[in-house]
């Protein structure tokens, strides 16, 4: 009986080769995009979920100021984790990593190479993390202040094949490092990536011989720095709001009435790559958002079935009746129309994976993934078997329902009505497809539009032809010499140096005092050291005041924007008092707000202050003559600092990786625009078709009676015309609402105009139309003497 049942589904296929390809073409694509996004999806929400105890592992996040001072770090000061360790009964186990933000120049014999993804660590973190340490001690990865783990990827690249326990690198500025551990590479879903990692005993040595901070004198007591990551393990069961509200007890204890304000909040680990320190959602709605994406191609997909298959119906119809009146049951039949349509969704399955093995490596370029389709792996399996399975129920079941549901002798006449319930049901699926289509086509407008807005956004400095060169030390104790030369290069306009590149999040503190400012107040500012040249060069615009002139006086000066003179409330601040780090200066300058970070955040309280020679430095060039200029940097920089490779970047190429993410989000929503249209075209196709064949006779008379192809053509299309329309109102406002909500995520947006709206119904009204009039002019230029013969 089954043999049968799965012969009489393909001779039934192979007879019908038009409709069988354009439902397997349309399933298999939804299918492939709608598993391709749910891969995606579940790498998102997989991140840290592979230690054994992620659900017992927090993050411990700093709270400090309140009201508009309000800002949340996601580091805390080092004696956090001795509190923790000493005076917490619910913590198990603390760790504390302390990035190292630099390049480090790192040597083995004759070879040099760059080491990156550094920070310095407690012995107790391969305790706390399931990180795996292929060579080492667990417990004492670090035998002394001198020793070193690196991952397996580090190794091979400084010893090739030899065996890296015990062997020494050279650092440029740290000294010699003897490797005491090898750590395999860190997955690709960890919110952690780190390749060297240095003890914390050596960053605590550094901090003591650099003199400490003011009356702390080791990491231990010093609870002005919030640089330390610091995570702890509690026990099972433990609350993490007690186990904050106890840290904020001891710190407020300690630290006395200029803490009152400042609070400690625990963050779960497995939320870190979704959920940032502030509680801000954004990363999670952009996965929920493409989660809804997927859901609905997996739903248009299975709506385009449906539609084609109640449109081949009216043709099966006598098929049915025959096959009853011979003494089939319709149990018989629903079972025979169920493995048709899993028939077609096995075809589909096929190409679908064929499809996502072609287009997976172009996916994970746009999506900036690393993603892998493999059917060995059992998320992946979960994925499939979900989508598959889910996407064939909804699909199949109506279909086999109504096909088996004809009656037999009604049938044979030529009497078939589906009822006014199956008909309106059709059009609620039509709808709904469009409703979707409209929504993503109004979202890729919106998104274009707010990414276009950033690109052309005045800044509040002239970021074009400008690029930067991290300066090292050989170049910086030289960079007067090495200034003069370059300027007397052609191409060259200028040179600045700073402390920090202009776009990024620069260096913050919370030690500032000027006249009137409130006892116990935090206010955090974001700090950059400059030259004289910095401001001209990039064209920024003093408010009041001047600029720095490169003299002595200088050394006890400040320029702040304008966002820290208003937040604290300094009036006529040029030539007030304002002390930055105990050094006591006065305010020299005001300089308009600029957007130095993301245009998602609002500008920060900033202060400059004077340095003639930083680590970054700035080169003015122009459009033609910037290889040159490029080219002159090199030369000057192999003269001085030859050890190392030169690097260099353009500030309009920094600012565009802000908006990296973004980017590539409006890229793919392009991809699923067109995808969800195209299967939604195909739904359109599979009704018109059966709309033309239910008015065969119809048709025929009206043509008898002098109607136009134009008439026609306008009859069957309009109909489909106004279900678009349907579809473009109930879409509109759910767009507006759900776009309006991800444009929250930047302070400086567009605001939604109306004609976005119109053009998304007008473009899927265009789309409609030729979609229907393919079907429908086919059906006017019929000859009406084959549709009434019977007649």
């Amino acid at each position: 009986m089954i043999r049968n049942y799965f012969k009489t589904a393909w001779r039934n296929l192979w007879k019908n080769k038009f409709y069988s390809t354009i439902n397997i073409a349309g399933l298999a694509i939804g299918l492939a995009v709608g598993i391709m996004i749910l891969i995606w999806v579940q790498d998102e929400y997989s991140y840290d979920g592979f230690h054994k105890n992620a659900g017992d592992i927090y993050k411990v996040n700093s709270h400090l100021g309140k009201g508009s001072d309000e800002s949340v770090w996601e580091g805390a000061p080092g004696p956090i984790a001795v509190f923790c360790k000493q005076s917490i009964p619910e913590v198990v186990n603390v760790v504390r990593i302390d990035n190292v933000n630099m390049k480090l120049q790192i040597s083995y014999k004759e070879n040099r190479f760059f080491g990156s993804g550094m920070a310095h660590v407690d012995s107790t973190f391969f305790s706390l993390f399931d990180f795996r340490l292929l060579q080492g001690d667990t417990k004492q990865p670090f035998p002394n202040m001198n020793s070193v783990v690196i991952s397996a990827s580090e190794a091979k690249k400084y010893f090739g094949n030899e065996n890296a326990l015990g062997k020494v690198l050279t650092t440029s500025g740290l000294g010699n490092f003897t490797v005491s551990g090898v750590m395999q590479d860190f997955p690709a879903n960890s919110t952690l990536q780190f390749k060297i990692l240095f003890p914390m005993a050596l960053d605590a040595d550094y901090f003591e011989k650099s003199g400490g901070n003011g009356n702390w004198k080791t990491i231990d007591e010093d609870l002005g720095s919030f640089s330390f990551q610091t995570y702890l393990q509690l026990q099972q069961g433990a609350s993490p709001q007690t186990v904050a509200e106890k840290i904020t007890k001891i710190f407020r204890d300690k630290k006395g009435s200029d803490a009152k304000n400042d609070f400690f909040a625990l963050q779960p680990l497995t939320s870190r790559h979704l959920v940032a320190a502030d509680g801000s959602t954004d990363a999670q709605q952009t996965v929920k958002m493409f989660l809804l994406v997927a859901v609905f191609i997996l739903l248009i997909a299975c709506i385009n079935y449906i539609n084609l298959s109640t449109a081949r119906a009216v043709i099966r119809s006598k098929e049915v009746s025959v096959r009853k009146i011979i003494g089939a049951a319709k149990m018989q039949l629903f079972i025979q129309f169920i493995i048709e349509s899993a028939l077609v969704f096995l075809f589909a399955a096929v190409l679908a994976f064929l499809i996502i093995y072609l287009l997976l490596p172009l996916y994970n370029n746009i999506s900036g993934k690393n993603l892998v389709f493999s059917l060995a792996d059992r998320n992946v399996w979960l994925v499939v078997v979900s989508s598959i399975t889910g996407t064939l129920a909804l699909s199949a079941i109506y279909p086999a329902v109504q096909l088996s549901s004809f009656k037999p002798i009604q049938a044979l006449k030529g009497r078939i009505s589906f009822g006014m319930g199956n008909v309106f049901f059709r059009k609620i699926l039509v709808v709904t497809q469009f409703v979707f289509s409209v929504a993503l086509i109004t979202a890729t407008i919106i998104i274009s539009q707010q990414l276009k807005y950033i690109r052309e956004k005045d800044l509040g400095y002239n970021k074009e032809n400008v690029f930067k060169v991290p300066l090292k030390e050989e170049l910086q104790n030289h960079y007067d010499a090495v200034r003069a030369e370059l300027l007397k290069q052609p191409g060259i306009s200028g040179i600045a140096t700073s402390g920090n590149s202009i776009v990024g999040s620069y260096s913050s503190t919370g030690d500032t005092y000027w006249e009137g400012k409130e006892t116990g107040r935090t206010f955090l500012v974001q700090t950059n050291a400059i030259d004289q040249n910095f401001i001209p060069l990039l064209n920024l615009k003093l408010q009041a005041g001047s600029n720095f002139t490169g003299g002595k006086g200088d050394s006890a000066s400040f320029i702040l924007n304008e966002t820290a003179v208003k937040e604290a409330g300094i009036k006529d601040p040029i030539g007030k008092s304002f002390t930055l780090w105990q050094t006591k200066g006065t305010i020299i300058g005001v300089v308009k707000d600029f957007n130095y970070a993301s245009l998602k955040d609002p500008v920060k309280p900033s202060v400059f202050f004077y340095k003639p020679s930083n680590p970054v430095m700035y080169v003015k060039t122009s459009g033609k003559e910037a290889p040159g200029a490029i080219a002159a940097v090199q030369k000057i920089w192999q003269s001085y600092a030859a050890a190392y490779p030169f690097e260099y970047s353009f500030i309009e190429e920094d600012y565009n990786r802000l908006y990296q993410a973004d980017q590539r989000t409006g890229a793919l929503f392009n991809v699923f625009t067109v995808v969800a249209i195209f299967i939604s075209c195909l739904g359109l196709f599979g009704l018109v078709t059966y709309t033309a064949q239910v008015k065969t006779k119809e048709i025929g008379i009206r043509k008898v009676l002098g109607a136009s192809v134009t008439n026609i053509t306008s009859l069957l299309a309009k109909e489909f015309v106004i279900l678009v329309l349907i579809a473009f109102i109930i879409a509109t406002p759910a767009a507006w609402l759900a776009m309006n909500k991800w444009l929250e995520n930047y302070t400086y947006r567009i605001s939604i105009n109306w004609w976005i709206f119109i053009a998304a119904g007008a473009a899927a009204v265009l789309i409609a139309v030729l979609t229907v009039s393919f079907q429908s002019i086919k059906a006017a230029i019929a000859n009406p003497v084959k549709s009434l013969r019977a007649e």
